[in-house]
C-alpha cells in the first residue's frame, strides 16, 4: 500500500464545510521547512486532490498550515484585532506508507484535529 495525505476542514461554528480555506504543506527536515504544495478547500471542505499523493509520499515529519483568519474574514466572521486564530500550524509525523487523514474542526475561537481515516 502506498501512503498519501488528505484533509477535511469543517466550520463547526457555522455547521458547514470550510470552503475556500488555503492550506500549505511543508516537509520538515531538521531545521529546514520546505514548502511542497498550496491548495484551497472546495465546497465540501476538502481539497480537489490528495495533499501529498502516493507518488510523492515519504515517511517523515510534515506541517499543514491552515490559513483560518483569511477564511474567517471571507466568511464574514467579525474580526477582532488581532484575530484570535489566524494561521494554524499542525506538525505531525508519518511513519509508515498508509493513508493519513488530518481533519481540522474550526471555529473562530478554537480548533481540534485528529488522525482520521
Amino acid at each position: 500500500m502506498s501512503g498519501y495525505l488528505t484533509t477535511h476542514v469543517l466550520d463547526t461554528a457555522r455547521g458547514c464545510p470550510a470552503e475556500g480555506l488555503t492550506i500549505e504543506l511543508f516537509r520538515i527536515e531538521g531545521e529546514t521547512r520546505r514548502l511542497l504544495t498550496t491548495l484551497v478547500t472546495n465546497s465540501d471542505g476538502r481539497t480537489d486532490r490528495q495533499i501529498l499523493p502516493a507518488e510523492q509520499f515519504e515517511t517523515g515529519t510534515y506541517e499543514l498550515v491552515f490559513h483560518a483568519g483569511a477564511y474567517l474574514d471571507a466568511a464574514g466572521v467579525p474580526a477582532e484585532s488581532p484575530r484570535f486564530l489566524d494561521v494554524i500550524p499542525l506538525r505531525f509525523g508519518m511513519s509508515e506508507p498508509s493513508h493519513y487523514h488530518v481533519p481540522l474542526l474550526l471555529s473562530p475561537f478554537g480548533y481540534s484535529t485528529y488522525r482520521g481515516s
